[in-house]
């Protein structure tokens, strides 16, 4: 994103009672007025669910920083999730009816403009930007 005006982060333990913690820290920073802002919680939510279930993070102690970006005039927001990098990578799995997994990276597949994902030095981010339609 280019020209950003606000960037935002804060580091939670990679707990599951965390992620409400996570969802509420995008919510603040991006806006309750903006109109990203329900898209950019929901999927914040998805990949920190994500770190806290499956990456080197989910051991006691483990955290994960979550850092948001609202580009300038509120345009677009991007949102990275870093954690100790794991075994896995996120992966969009095959739709398998109504099982109650899976569909994390497949939601932020569908809302997210752009998403992916990096690796260096012993950790992981994820990240997607969300654009207004």
């Amino acid at each position: 994103m280019d020209q950003a005006e606000v960037r935002k982060s804060v580091t939670v333990a990679a707990v599951p009672g965390q992620v409400r913690t996570a969802r509420a820290f995008v919510a603040s920073a991006v806006g309750g007025s903006h109109p990203l802002a329900e898209a950019a919680v929901l999927l914040a939510g998805e990949i920190v669910s994500n770190s806290v279930r499956h990456s080197g993070s989910a051991v006691p102690g483990g955290l994960v920083t979550v850092a948001v970006t609202v580009a300038a005039g509120g345009a677009g927001v991007r949102v990275e999730v870093t954690d100790c990098s794991g075994e896995s990578t996120p992966v969009l799995l095959p739709a398998s009816g109504d099982g109650e997994g899976g569909w994390g990276m497949r939601l932020v597949d569908a809302l997210a403009a752009r998403w992916g994902y990096c690796r260096g030095g012993g950790l992981a981010t994820t990240w997607f930007e969300l654009a207004p339609d």
